[in-house]
């Protein structure tokens, strides 16, 4: 059975396992930042244009103005949000961030769509258009999110310490040649936040949807595990092989820069350090 990352998990208990969408409240906040800011800027331009350059004739302001519009309304938004991994001024003002639906970053793709569908739901009709879509939609998408494909989360606020999932001992010796790197990234969140909170879940929740991520998570994982082994074990081994991994990872990259950064620091031909 697929795991569908789409519209969430939620279990007997009401918990959803996925990042909790931000509230229409804040992503309206944020929305207004980014309007005023562009608004002030393509006035600015305008301005400038039409002090230095006085005689542009009609024809070409016109054509001058529709430019201005495009680069301003659409080719912007999908630039920032496209390098920024979904965000803006605006939205890195209340501190959330667009991701896809499966809780990836946005790319190209979904970004242009936002932009495109935001001409018409935020500028075309004031705005009314996404207000409408947003307090109707249960995760406050406007038309624009949905037709990419897209939401908005919360990546700002209380820090929490999380719960470390530990290494079944009789899975070690497995996950150490286990190739979890093919695993998604929306997947593993799911799974780690299963594993922390399986012990308060009914029992006959906590078997369906362990064996749902289980199941998911094998499509991802190669060699499959030994025989015998149950799902929260093996769900637990794919969590903790996967920090490890990345832990490593991080650990070559700080010992890397820190060799790079001696080299730089180093004088050539054995000169002496006159401050030493």
């Amino acid at each position: 059975m697929a795991f569908d990352m789409r519209d969430g998990v939620v279990i007997g208990e009401g918990v959803l396992l996925e990042n909790q969408p931000t509230s229409f409240v804040t992503r309206a906040l944020g929305a207004m930042i980014d309007v005023a800011v562009t608004v002030l800027v393509f006035l600015a331009v305008m301005f400038a244009l039409a002090v230095a350059g006085g005689g542009i004739g009609p024809d070409a302001a016109q054509i001058l103005a529709v430019v201005l519009l495009v680069l301003a309304f659409v080719v912007v938004p999908t630039t920032v949000e496209t390098l920024t991994r979904g965000r803006s001024l605006g939205k890195l003002a209340v501190g959330i961030r667009i991701v896809r639906d499966d809780g990836g970053p946005v790319r190209f793709r979904q970004a242009l769509v936002r932009a495109l569908v935001g001409v018409l739901e935020l500028w075309l009709t004031m705005g009314s258009v996404a207000l409408i879509t947003s307090i109707v939609n249960p995760r406050g998408k406007r038309l624009g999110d949905l037709l990419a494909g897209t939401y908005a989360i919360r990546v700002r606020g209380k820090v929490t310490a999380r719960a470390v999932v530990p290494m079944p001992p009789r899975l070690a010796g497995w996950a150490a040649g286990a190739d979890v790197g093919r695993l998604p990234d929306g997947l593993a969140l799911s799974v780690r936040q299963f594993l922390v909170r399986a012990p308060g879940l009914h029992p006959a929740s906590r078997r369906d949807l362990g064996g749902r991520l289980a199941d998911e998570a094998l499509r991802h994982v190669a060699p499959p595990p030994p025989p015998g082994v149950g799902p929260e074990e093996f769900l637990a081994a794919v969590v903790a092989a996967r920090r490890d991994r990345d832990y490593r990872v991080l650990v070559r990259a700080g010992a890397g820069e820190q060799r790079d950064g001696n080299r730089l620091r180093r004088l050539p031909f054995g000169i002496d350090d006159p401050e030493n």
